[in-house]
Parts: C-alpha cells; structure tokens; sequence
C-alpha cells in the first residue's frame, strides 16, 4: 500500500512537539492509528527511524494511520520529558481520531521505544483519558536496575555500559535510586490490571531479554493476553535486518498477532 507524509507541528509539554504521520494516500474508512515511538536508548534516535521499523511495516501492508513523535531526547532533558511528549502524541491520535480516520489505537516501538511505549500504557490506563486497544512494545528497554542478561552483556548492538549510560542520562536524580516510578521505568510497575493486550519479540543472548520476558509474565498473571516469540542470538534490533531470515519470521509472526488482535 502506498503511503504519504504529513508533518504536523504540535503544542507539546517542552514547545513545539514535530510529529510525523504516515497514512495511506487513499484512505477509505476507518483504521487502526499507531503511536510508533523510536529507540535509541533515550539518548540519539530520530521520528524519521520509523520508515525502517515495524510502525511502517503495518502501515504500508495493512493501511494503519502511524505517528511517530520527535521527542526530548534525554541530553535535551531527562524524564519525564521523552514520556510526556510521546503521551502528547497519544492524545493528539486520540482527540483527532475522526479527522485521521482512526477507530483503534495501538502503541507500539522498539528498544527505548518499546519502554516508552510501556509506560505511555500505563499512563494512559492511571489517567484515563486514551483508550488503548494493544501494545507491541519490541524488545523493549524496561528496567533501570541490572537483570541477569544486561549484567556484564557484550552483545551486538546495545550492552551494559551502553544501558547504563542511557538509564543514567534519562533518570538524572533518579539514577540508582529506589523510588524511581514506573512511569520512568516501566518494569517497577506493581499491578499490570487494566493495561492492553500485549505482544513482543527479543533474542535470548541481547541485554532486554530478561525484562521483557518478566514484563510478559507480569501482564499474564495480572489476567492481561500477553506473549513473547524468542530468537537466538544477541543482535538488539534484529529485526531491522530485514533480509535475514529471523527478521522476516519476527516481523511474520507480530502480523499473525496485529491480524488476530482485529479479527
């Protein structure tokens, strides 16, 4: 399906927040609308990564209306900054849902992206003001504390000390503090009720595989439907690797889900 480009400009919490939203060029009826948030670490990363990503992949074979937010990154100013901003984009899909041509919302992104995305759900549910119908938070980056696989992780593409100078510059004060919210860091979450269905990938041997499987468990355990597909290796961001064979298999099985979901 052949998509265009809009470029809207909106009121956000730090100024003028971009959004970029991609669309059919010929819409007809109502679609799902995707807030597709971009990784990076909370430190580097840009709206424009989401023609690359999974967002894009939905958009162009199922025709869902995708915004991808320019958020603070966390050198600009840390938490809550990237989280108020991506929630801004949030409300901004739900209040011009008719005039997008939206009927569902979905929240997804991959890495930091997929920890905002998180959060933003759990934002949404305390606040009440966005329905959210499912989450696809990919390999996301949930925990400022050190599990079992970001401890002393040398894998290809994000590893310990690469985390631990993201959390570090997104957290500022709340660095290694024991009160850090989830809103921050999603995995601190004490009760999962409420939040929307959810589905995600990783590979076993990169540093979020630990709290992905956990944030899965927790939803499971809360009566939320959640699952968790796992690969080998220990590629962050594998799937971007589109002419690889596990990446054209992660990114088969999310559409298995994302058509089930709106069966």
């Amino acid at each position: 399906m052949r998509l265009k480009t809009q470029i809207r400009r909106i009121e956000g919490p730090g100024g003028r927040l971009k959004l970029r939203i991609l669309r059919p060029k010929e819409q007809a009826g109502k679609l799902p609308g995707i807030l597709w948030i971009h990784g990076g670490g909370y430190m580097t990363g840009m709206s424009s990564m989401v023609y690359g990503s999974c967002g894009a992949m939905l958009a162009r074979k199922y025709g869902a209306v995708v915004i991808s937010p320019a958020y603070r990154l966390a050198w600009q100013a840390p938490y809550p900054a990237a989280l108020e901003d991506c929630y801004a984009a949030l409300l901004y899909l739900h209040v011009h849902r008719e005039e997008l041509g939206v009927d569902r919302i979905i929240v997804g992104g991959e890495s930091a992206g997929g920890g905002l995305a998180a959060a933003v759900c759990i934002c949404a549910r305390d606040r009440g003001e966005v329905p959210v119908d499912f989450q696809f938070p990919l390999y996301p980056m949930l925990d400022c504390e050190d599990t079992p696989s970001s401890r002393d992780n040398h894998g290809h593409g994000w590893d310990t000390r690469r985390n631990h100078w993201g959390w570090r510059h997104y957290l500022g004060a709340l660095y290694r503090r024991d009160d850090v919210p989830p809103y921050a860091s999603a995995s601190r979450e004490t009760d999962y009720r409420g939040l929307p269905p959810c589905y995600t990938f990783v590979c076993d041997g990169e540093p979020f595989y630990d709290e992905t499987l956990a944030f899965v468990r927790e939803l499971n355990a809360a009566g939320v439907s959640a699952k968790a597909d796992v690969y080998r290796g220990n590629i962050h961001g594998f799937d971007a690797m589109f002419w690889t064979k596990q990446a054209r298999e992660a990114r088969r099985k999310l559409c298995e889900h994302y058509e089930a979901f709106f069966k």
